[in-house]
């Protein structure tokens, strides 16, 4: 009989391990596993959200941070001269003298041909002219009415809030004007190539007295070797003393070409002297934040960054106390000596 319960109990001890150690590896392997998952989904959303970020900023910088060329400098001519103009610096800001020059070489020589549509008179005024002189630049020209009762189109005078306007009524007829050729509008001609201020400049300045040996230029055209393929139709339109500047300052060639240049870099950003304060403004700001932020975080977390961590463990109770030790707890529950 003994033996026999002896033999019962050891098999329920097995079958308890048993049962015991499959339990405990089931639980092991299932937390293992959802550990593992839990991980691989960590990882996947953080490299989702780095790729993502990635992304955003590759496409951002695709579509409004990299200057857009109208064309390949493969397909250039010669390489336009890099040359410092002012209001490219950061701490500088538009010659308005210069405006001024630059908008009355368009006015008496460009106008004949291209047209400056985005611009109104009204952005004239405190940049070029005063109120007065837009009013009077802007009734020198007639614009349509809205049809009256009978359907009939009148005839007004411009008013600041007109656009300036084209020198043809219609792309068919600036191209029956020269020869096929279609004058291109100069309101963002400085971001329409590459090159911008450089080409232009250029370009103006760049019509040889004869073409170089070797050179073939097509009947009809000119040759410039800044223009892609070296023909463009437009002649050599800037001589020196061609305009009278109201202010005294000679009318070179190159003068010129760097005044009506920068009008028309003007014509393409006029908000740039404001987006440049508002810069600087947002820059110095920024700053300090920055520096009042850095004190915080130093201030706020000194304490912190500071302090000591010791590790205290817990004291044994039956350590403590030496009556206690070498007694033994038998599983009656009664306590029994060594």
């Amino acid at each position: 009989m003994l033996a026999r319960s002896c033999l019962r109990s050891a098999r329920t001890a097995g079958v308890a391990r048993n049962v015991a150690s499959r339990t405990a590896s089931r639980s092991a392997s299932t937390s293992t596993s959802s550990e593992a998952s839990s991980q691989w989904k960590n990882t996947a959303m953080g490299a989702g959200a780095a790729t993502f970020a990635i992304g955003s900023t590759a496409w951002y910088y695709y579509q409004f941070v990299r200057p857009a060329h109208a064309m390949t400098p493969a397909e250039e001519g010669l390489h336009a001269t890099a040359y410092p103009w002012e209001h490219e610096k950061l701490t500088k800001t538009y010659d308005h003298q210069a405006l001024r020059r630059g908008f009355q070489v368009y006015r008496e020589v460009c106008a004949s041909c291209h047209s400056l549509q985005r611009i109104p008179y009204r952005a004239l005024v405190g940049n070029m002219m005063t109120v007065d002189e837009a009013k009077v630049l802007a009734e020198e020209n007639e614009y349509d009415t809205e049809p009256n009762d009978e359907g009939e189109i009148e005839k007004r005078p411009g008013k600041l809030s007109d656009y300036i306007p084209s020198p043809y009524k219609n792309d068919e007829a600036a191209r029956a004007a020269n020869n096929g050729a279609l004058p291109p509008d100069l309101s963002l001609i400085t971001k329409a190539r590459h090159g911008g201020c450089n080409y232009i400049f250029s370009l103006l300045t760049g019509y040889p007295e004869e073409p170089p040996a070797g050179a073939v230029v097509q009947e009809g055209l000119n040759f410039n070797p800044y223009f892609p393929g070296t023909g463009i139709a437009m002649a050599r339109v800037l001589y020196d003393g061609l305009v009278e500047y109201e202010d005294g300052t000679p009318a070179t060639t190159s003068q010129m070409a760097k005044d009506v240049v920068e009008f028309l870099n003007w014509s393409a950003e006029p908000e740039m002297d404001d987006r440049k304060k508002m810069g600087w403004k947002v820059m110095a700001v920024a700053s300090s934040l920055l520096l009042l932020s850095i004190w915080v975080k130093r201030y706020k977390w000194s304490t912190i960054k500071t302090r000591k961590v010791i590790y205290d463990p817990p004291v044994n109770k039956a350590a403590r106390n030496p009556s206690t030790r070498g007694t033994t707890v038998n599983m009656k529950g009664g306590m029994g000596g060594n």
